[in-house]
């Protein structure tokens, strides 16, 4: 977050404050949005990996989709399909999410000029 805030130019905060805007209001009404906007896609990706590695924490003792579904599979000595089952959920998962930053991103983009 820091280095979004850092990347909007610094002529914004300038801007705001010389037409009468307080610090913070010139925080939240222009510095924050374009920060936003810059860190988006950065923040989406970090969310996706965190998804992903859920399965990963579950080799050090964490209980996640991987344990509920290994459960299932070692109950019943059918693994192929509780896995198949998680691996969807996880696609499942990741391409919602993407859709979702997509739209935000799409959305965001109609501030820009020009566009």
């Amino acid at each position: 977050m820091r280095g979004g805030i850092l990347s909007v130019d610094s002529g914004q905060m300038e801007g705001g404050r010389s037409v009468g805007l307080s610090y913070s209001t010139t925080m939240l009404k222009i510095i924050i949005p374009q920060a936003v906007k810059n860190i988006l896609p950065t923040m989406g990706n970090e969310f996706i990996a965190l998804i992903k590695e859920t399965s990963v924490v579950s080799f050090i003792g964490a209980t996640d989709l991987y344990v509920a579904f290994n459960n299932i599979g070692s109950s019943s000595y059918e693994f192929m399909v509780p896995y198949l089952t998680m691996a969807i959920i996880y696609i499942i998962l990741v391409l919602l999410i993407t859709l979702l930053i997509k739209l935000m991103e799409r959305r965001l983009r109609k501030s820009d000029r020009g566009r």
